[in-house]
Formats: structure tokens, C-alpha cells, sequence
């Protein structure tokens, strides 16, 4: 007499799947660290890398939106007054000759008295 055994399933088939899958995973640790370690570390490092991208292009699409509003702000500031913008610096246009004329009229050099510097020790002891 010959007998056939059949292989018994579980009832539930996840847990059929479950208990073929498991050991064959276990082992590609085992026989490949790349997979265990190396994979998830590359995978991290890309991500990351595609994610701050992402994160950094939207603070710098923010911050030109923010700049593009200040100059339009600047602009309907400069169209409401004919010189320009409210309180604008006005800078004062001078010449190397009228500063050395001004200088002159404030001193004198044909009329100087002498003054002595008292040195350091000098002005201790007195």
C-alpha cells in the first residue's frame, strides 16, 4: 500500500504565504548585508536629499514672492510723487576745493601757540 501525504494548510491563506516568504527573507540578510544595511542607507540618503530639495525651492519661491511684493510696493510709492520716492536720501554734491575753503576759513595757521602733551608718567604724579 502506497500512501500520499498532502501537505497541510494553514486554514487562513496569508498565513500560508507568510510561512513561505519568512525564512527566504531571513536568509537575504544573512547572505546579502547590502540588502539589511547598505540598500536602506542609500534609499534614506536620496530621499533626504530629494525632500530638502523640495523643502529649500519653496522657501526660495516664498522669498521671491515676498520681494516681489516690496518692489511693487516701492514702485506705486515712487509713481505717487513726481521726484521719486517719499523721503528719499537727497545727496549733498560737494567739492574737494570748497571743503579745503571751508577748512581754512575755520582755522588759522599763521597764529599757534605751543602745547605740551603731558606723558603718561607725568600725568600720574600730578
Amino acid at each position: 500500500m502506497t500512501t500520499i501525504q498532502r501537505l497541510q494548510r494553514p486554514s487562513s491563506p496569508s498565513g500560508f504565504a507568510a510561512t513561505l516568504i519568512q525564512p527566504s527573507f531571513k536568509r537575504w540578510g544573512r547572505r546579502h548585508p547590502f540588502v539589511r544595511y547598505g540598500l536602506p542607507m542609500i534609499s534614506l540618503t536620496v530621499f533626504g536629499a530629494l525632500g530638502l530639495s523640495q523643502l529649500l525651492q519653496g522657501s526660495k519661491d516664498i522669498a521671491k514672492v515676498k520681494d516681489d511684493q516690496e518692489w511693487e510696493m516701492t514702485e506705486t510709492r515712487k509713481s505717487l510723487s513726481k521726484t521719486g520716492p517719499v523721503d528719499a536720501y537727497q545727496p549733498k554734491y560737494t567739492s574737494i576745493e570748497d571743503e579745503l575753503k571751508a577748512m581754512q576759513g575755520k582755522m588759522d595757521i599763521s597764529t599757534y601757540e605751543y602745547k605740551k602733551i603731558p606723558k603718561l608718567n607725568e600725568a600720574k604724579s600730578s
